[in-house]
């Protein structure tokens, strides 16, 4: 299986709309609404930028309408967190863990299905950026939240670097499953640790953060 991009990159697709259809779920339980709410909002961050992501590479239908998995995976996470969330809901903390392991599997899938679509390093690495951000995007104006991507803190910027290491190293020769693993890390810990020590992208001359 490791060595099949096709399967390597389904694998990590899956993942990532599992992890960020928790992590929407999770928003909509902190935001009180019913359950209907908490499945439109796993629903549409799980799904939503791999399905942006598949339009804009021509992708058709995108995958989420080809393959049950696609759909079935995100409710799945909604009905886990819909039961099980007084012991998943840790504030702040515990959205923003899942929300950076999404991330990092979504930029990884974005810039592996757009190399496989014969887009070149930079346009992958581009694609990844937009199958990481744009569920969360979603998310966050569904629950009336200025999205994540905006405010203050990296988040775009490891994104992208996530993106181009995978999709670089791909073009390299590197093993899928090495340029996967490696640009996933370069994400999600870079966004950690922004998250840890408040690190924040530079701001307009003249103004500060909030």
């Amino acid at each position: 299986m490791a060595s099949d991009p096709s399967t390597a990159l389904v694998v990590t697709d899956l993942l990532g709309i599992f992890v960020f259809a928790v992590s929407g779920a999770l928003v909509a339980v902190r935001k009180s609404l019913d359950v209907f709410g908490v499945q439109v909002l796993a629903v549409t961050t799980g799904l939503g930028g791999g399905f942006i992501r598949d339009v804009l590479i021509g992708a058709a239908p995108p995958a989420a309408l080809q393959d049950w998995r696609y759909l079935l995976v995100p409710v799945a996470a909604g009905l886990l967190v819909s039961v099980y969330h007084p012991a998943m809901v840790r504030a702040e903390r515990m959205i923003n863990i899942v929300d950076a392991a999404g991330l990092s599997l979504f930029v990884v899938a974005g810039a592996l299905k757009a190399t496989e679509h014969g887009l070149g390093p930079l346009p992958a690495t581009l694609m990844g950026l937009v199958t990481g951000v744009g569920g969360g995007i979603v998310r966050d104006l569904l629950a009336g939240l200025v999205p994540v991507v905006l405010r203050g803190g990296l988040y775009a910027t490891p994104a992208a670097a996530g993106a181009a290491v995978t999709a670089f190293g791909h073009e390299l020769g590197v093993s899928t499953v090495v340029a996967a693993t490696v640009g996933g890390l370069v994400c999600g810990v870079w966004r950690l640790l922004a998250l840890w020590r408040n690190w924040q992208a530079p701001m307009p001359h003249g103004l500060g953060p909030a």
